[in-house]
């Protein structure tokens, strides 16, 4: 008798919650302005005149013990408005009579694309708000958006509807290589500081042209997007010391053309600056590339005549691949700060010369697990057809370097041709813990040879100020201060900041002040 009062029960359970969940005679009172908000202004962080921005969030609240009713949820201004609003999964400028049961809440969701048009002004602070209630008695919450005006470099959109690409060769098979792409025009050549640029697919610099940028000039690229200087063509990079490290106004920046903060970091945003075979004379100076594929890849003529690169005061992080790549290639690196990576941070490839004098190289990669060392160099690349390339190690010279990272090993070579393969590290602090003693044997890591290694300090207590941020400032604590060969400070004067290390110069691109 109790197991057919309990089916009984049960079921008539059942059958009220169906009744009650099907019930479409709620009574909803409309709202008299008590709606609570999760925030009152919603700034929709800096965009590009003309590129979406993301997602923001708005939480309603009902506060009270009774089923209310909005009578209107809506932009001020409308349909004239540049936003754009979802309220509970719905899209639409306006909605009508839109219920909220008691202690509950609904999400508003709000999204923007602003056109400056012909304002003349670089920065424009777009606003509206969004208003619930009834006339005489709104509530409202205010939009704000910092609008950045920019100068758009892009492919043309070709009679079938696809994009303008540029040629990179033949696969073995003779099928073309191609990547969405244009060539720069003579007018677009010399990139000012007065508003940034935004590119879309590659831009190349042709033969006998150059690509210059002026001292505080900024460089945003879209996703898989980047610079590609060819055979006879050359990139000149002429920023300055920056006053105010924060804002590093006199430096150029290339970077995402995600301008919210949740970007500020986030690696592989977009391609890489492809310096390929044959172009001349690349020019570097006081230039920061962040969040990158590959930051600077760097494809040598085979000859190793001239420099292929100079780099000197620059900084290149946050790469989710290499920070540099060089390929064969002629390198000279003064000054500058290979950071963060999701993989090598600086990679001597397929051999070529290479010098570095007073450069940090130090990988303290956290987005993901990394096996591979901050510095790699080798003499070999694999083709597509599974055949091994290899070229010579004409040399690769560390003055006053750091070498430093997270892993136990953090120098590795790789030395699989016949031909030469030279190198030398000179007053240079290495971070190479063998507790296996994997390379006891091989006289590549023969750190008492005086050839290869001279006053080299295995291991020391680097101690920089945060590695998570790739600031590889020094502190009083570290170990390598003070340890630099002079003669080769006498030659870089001051450090990536202005100041001097003529007296007891430090490791790496930073002298402390003490």
């Amino acid at each position: 008798m109790n197991t057919w009062n309990n089916i009984f029960w049960t079921v008539a359970v059942l059958f009220l919650i169906a009744f009650a969940s099907c019930r479409e005679d709620f009574e909803f009172s409309p709202t008299t302005g008590t709606l609570e908000f999760s925030k009152d202004t919603v700034f929709l962080d800096t965009v590009f005149t003309n590129i979406g921005s993301s997602t923001y969030t708005l939480k309603v609240y009902n506060r009270s013990d009774t089923d209310i009713r909005i009578p209107q949820v809506g932009l001020r201004r409308g349909t004239e408005s540049s936003y754009r609003l979802n309220v509970d999964g719905v899209a639409g400028n306006s909605f009508e009579n839109v219920p909220l049961l008691a202690r509950d809440s609904l999400f508003v969701f709000i999204e923007t694309t602003f056109d400056v048009g012909p304002t003349g002004e670089n920065e424009f602070l777009n606003t509206d708000g969004i208003l619930f209630g009834e006339t005489g008695n709104y509530q409202e919450v205010a939009l704000v958006t910092l609008v950045r005006d920019a100068i758009f470099l892009y492919p043309r959109t070709e009679s079938d509807g696809s994009r303008e690409t540029l040629l990179l060769g033949l696969d073995e098979a003779g099928n073309e290589i191609r990547i969405e792409g244009f060539v720069l025009e003579d007018n677009e050549l010399q990139f000012t500081r007065e508003k940034p640029y935004v590119i879309y697919g590659y831009a190349a610099v042709a033969e006998g042209s150059t690509l210059s940028m002026e001292a505080g000039t900024r460089v945003h690229f879209h996703q898989d997007s980047g610079i590609l200087v060819g055979n006879g063509g050359s990139l000149q990079i002429q920023g300055s010391l920056s006053a105010d490290r924060e804002v590093l106004e006199n430096e150029v920046i290339f970077e995402g053309d995600r301008l919210e903060p949740d970007f500020s970091d986030t690696p592989g945003q977009w391609g890489t600056i492809w310096l390929s075979p044959g172009s001349i004379g690349n020019a570097v100076e006081y230039l920061t590339i962040k969040n990158a594929t590959v930051g600077l890849l760097v494809d040598g003529d085979g000859l190793l005549e001239t420099p292929t690169l100079t780099l000197s005061n620059t900084q290149i992080h946050n790469s989710s691949n290499r920070n540099l790549w060089a390929r064969n290639a002629k390198v000279e690196a003064l000054n500058t700060i290979f950071g963060n990576a999701g993989a090598v941070s600086l990679h001597c490839n397929l051999g070529g010369d290479y010098v570095f004098k007073h450069c940090t190289i130090a990988n303290y990669w956290r987005f993901g697990f990394r096996n591979s060392p901050t510095l790699l160099i080798d003499d070999a690349m694999a083709l597509p057809s599974g055949q091994l390339m290899t070229q010579d190690l004409d040399g690769a010279s560390f003055s006053n370097c750091i070498i430093d990272g997270n892993r136990d090993v953090e120098l590795l070579f790789s030395n699989q041709g016949e031909g030469s393969f030279n190198y030398q590290f000179v007053n240079c602090s290495i971070r190479f813990r063998d507790a296996r003693g994997d390379f006891a044997n091989n006289p590549l890591y023969d750190f008492e040879n005086q050839t290869l290694f001279q006053n080299v300090f295995l291991n020391p207590s680097t101690s920089f100020l945060d590695v998570t941020e790739n600031n590889f400032n020094l502190t009083p604590d570290s170990e390598i201060l003070d340890l630099g060969n002079l003669e080769t400070a006498l030659e870089i004067p001051l450090d990536i900041l202005g100041n001097d290390r003529t007296m007891a110069p430090d490791l790496g691109a930073f002298e402390l002040n003490q």
